[in-house]
């Protein structure tokens, strides 16, 4: 009888530091600089990556020392996932969290670092770095899609791909 996978047999809070840092699908969703209204508290996305992501890995070039870089860089952890309203709908932490399944392209699952691309779930080649863009000039980036990423037919799992 096969095991079943830590994600689903463990809680956030029991992970190992390995396991929760597993569970990140390497979108670069996260690492896409938002506008909050701050009478409504509405939040929005925008194509403007952190200066620190790599567009092409949609990774953190400096991850071990990104606050030397971006001290205002929210570090996600078990205890505050629940506080944060901007995960993507796909985030595999909100999604463990909120007792759901990882995705079949999330790498845990498909065994592949590359299906979160090729599944059109990450910002591979969508943004422009904060380094280009005026501050004021932020909210003429304003997208959708980091909230609909899940919902594009390559997302959906191909014929004979249990998820």
């Amino acid at each position: 009888m096969e095991e079943a996978p830590f994600w689903k047999e463990k809680t956030l809070v029991e992970m190992t530091n390995a396991e929760w840092e597993s569970l990140c699908d390497g979108c670069g969703l996260c690492c896409l600089n938002k506008i909050e209204e701050w009478d409504s508290g509405d939040i929005y996305f925008t194509s403007i990556r952190c200066k620190l992501l790599d567009d092409g890995s949609c990774r953190c070039s400096s991850y071990e020392n990104r606050w030397d870089f971006v001290p205002d860089c929210v570090q996600l952890t078990k205890e505050n996932v629940d506080e944060i309203p901007w995960l993507p709908p796909t985030c595999g932490y909100r999604l463990i969290n909120e007792g759901r399944d990882l995705y079949w392209w999330h790498p845990l699952v498909s065994g592949d670092p590359e299906t979160v691309h090729a599944a059109g779930i990450s910002a591979r080649g969508r943004t422009i770095s904060e380094t280009e863009v005026d501050v004021e000039n932020f909210e003429d980036h304003v997208v959708e899609w980091p909230l609909t990423v899940g919902d594009g037919p390559r997302a959906k799992a191909p014929k004979g791909v249990k998820r």
